[in-house]
């Protein structure tokens, strides 16, 4: 995708966001408006060695100054989501924050036949959700076509008159002053799904209409519009690269368990799965039951739905008990493992909320007899160690490996048999879509020599596995 993230050119704008707006706030806000954005405590209004002020705008400069290049990508979102930003710099913090994100590629070629093919007539017929939408992804406010000034003349202005009303404009002219054909793959993808929305074009004929004819033109790209389940009684759209479109939504995650689960399928012709609640009455398999979003299962929804589920109004007593609940799954053998998840939840733990929740001990496979009934045909490595569902259906597998793997039953002689199933169970996850991560045991269990190890490995794999902010 697009290379490094622009780290220069996201401090400027959250110079341009926040520091430059000094005017905005008083003195003694200052310290808790730092603590909101993520960013360091600012130098007190009196410097304490040479006794003279410091101004507004030089304890804001200084507190983003200290501020590492790691911890700017958090600050741009939460600026995002909590400063006043006008739509040209909503614009340029997503596309920095969204650099690297894993999502459909929709060459120029594509997105010009696409537009070539799109009549606005069903849009246009609820003008408000359009005109909304629109608002949303791109800069309406400027001025519109010719460079005339006036309020009468911006852009939004334009699109109500000629899209509208007059319907003189059609979607290639609509799309070049959008900005559509040189915009960042991930905003044209939003834009694809936007229009599909029922929120949009609540009108289901219509919307199958525009989801036919985009992906007519987005199938030899290896991509498509999928319908992926429904919202208000109307179908939902997701857009899908190619080898995303067989990585399903999860119905329902097992996980944190310390016995195997009662599973039945209560229904045979739709596949819907049971897990039948003794065991949860028990407190031994925790079921996670939600709809997964597009932008995969964050600790935010985890903690909803914790919540809910137990009755727990304070959050920070939620979240102690989850951590522990999740924790205590783990088997007590197992140090490494445990060490990687405690470790995770630290590291984070001040920045939760819309990173992906770490689940301990999920079931991959379930079948109702044992392996040695099954013998040839059993299916092995049954549970993962660790699950994480980012954006765009990844699906991030991270095992611990202690000598079990490699080793015979006494955990001394290595065994090339073991060794090899670990392999080629290795080899099935990655088949079925699954990324796939290794530690050794030996590596991890030791919590203060971990820190450093698991430090580097999330900050390396959430890069690389880039989640979408939003």
């Amino acid at each position: 995708m697009g290379g490094l993230m622009d780290v220069a050119g996201l401090r400027a704008l959250v110079d341009e966001t926040v520091v430059q707006r000094y005017q905005m706030v008083r003195h003694e806000d200052i310290p808790a408006l730092c603590e909101t954005l993520g960013m360091p405590a600012p130098p007190p209004r009196i410097d304490p060695q040479t006794q003279k002020d410091n101004s507004k705008h030089t304890r804001l400069r200084l507190s983003l100054q200290a501020l590492c290049d790691e911890e700017l990508p958090s600050v741009g979102q939460t600026v995002l989501a909590t400063q006043p930003v006008n739509a040209s710099q909503r614009n340029r913090l997503q596309d920095i924050l969204w650099q690297n994100v894993t999502c459909a590629v929709i060459p120029g070629r594509t997105r010009r036949e696409l537009a070539a093919a799109y009549s606005l007539e069903d849009h246009a017929r609820h003008p408000d959700s359009f005109l909304s939408l629109l608002a949303s992804l791109w800069v309406l406010d400027d001025n519109g076509p010719g460079g005339l000034s006036g309020p009468d003349r911006t852009l939004a202005a334009e699109i109500a008159r000629h899209v509208i009303r007059f319907q003189d404009w059609d979607a290639e002219r609509l799309f070049d002053e959008l900005g559509c054909f040189t915009a960042s793959h991930y905003r044209f993808g939003q834009f694809l799904e936007g229009l599909s929305s029922p929120t949009t074009l609540p009108d289901e004929p219509a919307q199958r209409r525009f989801v036919a004819m985009a992906n007519e033109h987005l199938r030899p790209i290896g991509a498509q519009l999928e319908e992926v389940g429904e919202e208000e009684g109307y179908p939902l759209f997701e857009l899908v690269a190619a080898g995303q479109a067989d990585s399903r939504r999860p119905r329902q995650v097992v996980f944190a368990t310390r016995r195997k689960p009662d599973i039945r399928i209560s229904s045979v012709l739709d596949g819907d799965l049971e897990v039948l609640d003794q065991a949860e009455r028990d407190d031994d398999v925790l079921v996670y039951d939600r709809v997964v979003g597009n932008e995969g299962l964050r600790w935010r929804d985890l903690m909803d739905w914790w919540q809910a589920k137990r009755g727990i109004n304070d959050a920070v007593q939620a979240k102690q008990a989850l951590l522990q609940r999740m924790s205590a799954s783990v088997p007590r053998e197992a140090t490494g493992q445990d060490n990687l998840g405690n470790l995770y939840y630290d590291l984070y733990g001040h920045d939760l909320d819309d990173r992906p929740a770490l689940l301990p001990e999920v079931w991959l496979h379930w079948d109702h007899q044992t392996i040695s009934q099954r013998r040839g045909r059993a299916q092995h490595s049954i549970r993962m160690d660790f699950l994480m569902l980012l954006p765009g259906r990844q699906r991030i597998v991270i095992e611990v490996d202690g000598s079990q793997h490699y080793t015979d039953n006494r955990g001394r002689t290595p065994s090339p048999p073991r060794y090899a199933a670990t392999m080629a169970s290795d080899r099935d996850l990655k088949f079925l879509g699954y990324h796939v991560y290794r530690f050794g045991h030996e590596e991890l269990k030791d919590l203060e020599t971990a820190r450093p190890i698991v430090a580097d490995f999330f900050a390396r794999l959430l890069g690389t596995h880039r989640a979408a902010p939003q």
